[in-house]
């Protein structure tokens, strides 16, 4: 197995478990009275991960072992630290969509201390830095403007739905 689909196993499980986990905590957090926002672009989201993700191994696996930029895997394994740091700041109120607790305070520890929005951040950048891992740059600029895009109607909408 080639390092190119070690790392995009890797980052195809991980995000994997994360949608387990996304959905555990929607459910719970719906079961104490939650309701989600936004849904309508969710698919939306959705779609774009997976097509970001599935262009990946076709270009950097399937169509011919792409070569492995290691300073960029090591900017991608410090945005993995920084999405853990977001996950485990907002434990069980971490989801992948927009779910709205009321009377619940704003998360403001961990990297909301710093951003507001510190899980689209890293997302972001994970967005444009894994293909540079691969030199795939045209690739990860196109899938960044297109995600860029996303948030900024995701963004609004979460703003709106928490009141900030």
């Amino acid at each position: 197995m080639s390092s190119a689909a070690l790392i995009l196993a890797f980052v195809t499980l991980q995000r994997l478990g994360e949608l387990v986990l996304a959905r555990r905590n929607t459910a719970r957090l719906r079961a104490q009275g939650a309701y989600e926002v936004g849904a309508g672009h969710y698919p939306l989201i959705v779609l774009l991960h997976a097509a970001w993700l599935a262009g990946l191994w076709y270009l950097a696996v399937w169509r011919g072992p792409a070569t492995v930029e290691w300073l960029w895997l090591g900017v991608f394994a410090v945005l993995q630290l920084l999405r853990l740091w977001v996950i485990a700041t907002l434990g069980p109120r971490w989801t992948t969509r927009i779910i709205v607790l009321p009377g619940a305070p704003l998360v403001a520890g961990g990297p909301y201390r710093l951003v507001a929005h510190p899980n689209y951040c890293v997302v972001a950048a994970e967005i444009l830095v894994l293909p540079l891992v691969f030199d795939l740059t045209i690739y990860g600029l196109i899938f960044a403007v297109l995600n860029a895009v996303v948030l900024w109607r995701r963004i609004r909408v979460e703003d709106a739905a928490l009141d900030r």
